[in-house]
């Protein structure tokens, strides 16, 4: 992948079922949080870190049946995926279009 928006297309394209983008924003969730963990005790980020690639494995290997980018491509497919996640509030964004009746594309 050459550019931020075509690994962004790429990306969209491969999270198409609603479960696995659940588990794609509560892994970003968990991306975060290990951060934050460093500071505190490195046990909680690595229970993080494990989690966010077993939601994010599982999401494709159960739901979407495809491959993740990030064998490829990890740091561009970390950057698309935090900022897919902080343009739909995390799937707030998502519920709330539900709810509306106001459908949103990603």
């Amino acid at each position: 992948m050459t550019s931020f928006q075509e690994a962004k297309a790429h990306f969209i394209a491969s999270h198409q079922n609603p479960i696995n983008q659940v588990l794609h924003h509560i892994t970003n969730l968990l991306a975060i949080a290990a951060v934050i963990f460093l500071w505190f005790d490195w046990r909680l980020t690595v229970v993080c870190v494990v989690l966010t690639q077993v939601f994010a494995l599982g999401g494709h290997a159960f739901f979407e049946k495809n491959e993740p980018a990030f064998k490829q491509y990890p740091g561009i497919t970390i950057l698309v995926s935090m900022s897919w996640s902080f343009e739909n509030w995390f799937g707030l964004r998502q519920i709330w279009s539900y709810a509306t009746g106001k459908q949103h594309s990603m």
